[in-house]
């Protein structure tokens, strides 16, 4: 099985940095709530590992479970680890995706953020499932929903850029429907120099788009309740089991 993220990996990491500044504060102030819980936090799609970082520093010792399908991403994943001691002492990489990776019991934590979009809506529905099956009591699922959440067109747009020695990198998003549900994005990734571009590469992904209502329905399956932390493009929800700590 091919790799989707194999010509998109060197560019992600740095180009997601500004994601993981902005959501850092609501996600730590939500992590650091449990920590009188016991289990471990399992991160799905854990991608380069700055997720894993902010669990890291937000519940330290806390052993952490980061899965991640894509081998060019777990590459980067490990990189990391290995030159920060104290993750490389709590953190296990397991390469499996969410609908093959077999949970532990009573995780205080599972976080899926930016990966909603990879699965179906029957695969979601089994997530939910297993999730809510697992979770230790007073646990809660973290999961963010991107826009958009119906299939319409995305005009391109640069979504981000950094500079490396004498070089800068650029990643540009666009999107169109594909489906009743879907849509396809196109990201594409270039190098400049002197700014010449030097090198372009293009990436297509499929993303099953669905509303935050048709989200708390499927929860409501479960007897999840949510209620969303942080603000805007970074905001997310936070999931738990009816009459658990949630208000």
């Amino acid at each position: 099985m091919s790799d989707p993220y194999a010509s998109s990996a060197p560019y992600i990491d740095p180009l997601i940095a500004g994601f993981w500044h902005g959501v850092s504060p609501a996600l730590t102030a939500e992590l650091e709530s449990l920590s009188a819980l016991s289990g471990p936090v399992v991160d799905l799609g854990a991608g380069s590992g700055r997720g894993v970082r902010a669990v890291a520093s937000a519940l330290p010792g806390v052993p952490v479970v980061a899965v991640e399908p894509s081998p060019a991403m777990r590459t980067a994943l490990l990189a990391r680890l290995v030159d920060a001691p104290p993750l490389r002492d709590t953190v296990t990489v397991v390469a499996a995706d969410a609908q093959t990776y077999a949970f532990p019991r009573s995780p205080r934590a599972v976080m899926a953020m930016n990966v909603l979009g990879h699965l179906t809506p029957g695969q979601r529905r089994r997530l939910w499932a297993r999730i809510a099956e697992r979770l230790e009591p007073g646990g809660v699922l973290l999961v963010n929903n991107q826009q958009p959440h119906t299939p319409v067109a995305v005009p391109p747009a640069r979504g981000g850029a950094f500079r490396v020695g004498e070089q800068d990198y650029e990643g540009w998003v666009q999107a169109e429907p594909s489906g009743e549900q879907r849509l396809t994005w196109r990201m594409t990734y270039r190098t400049l120099r002197d700014g010449r571009c030097v090198s372009e590469t293009t990436a297509d992904y499929e993303w099953w788009t669905v509303t935050d209502d048709e989200l708390r329905a499927e929860w409501a399956e479960h007897r999840l309740t949510s209620r969303t932390a942080g603000e805007g493009g970074t905001a997310f929800h936070v999931v738990g089991h009816s009459g658990g700590p949630l208000p």
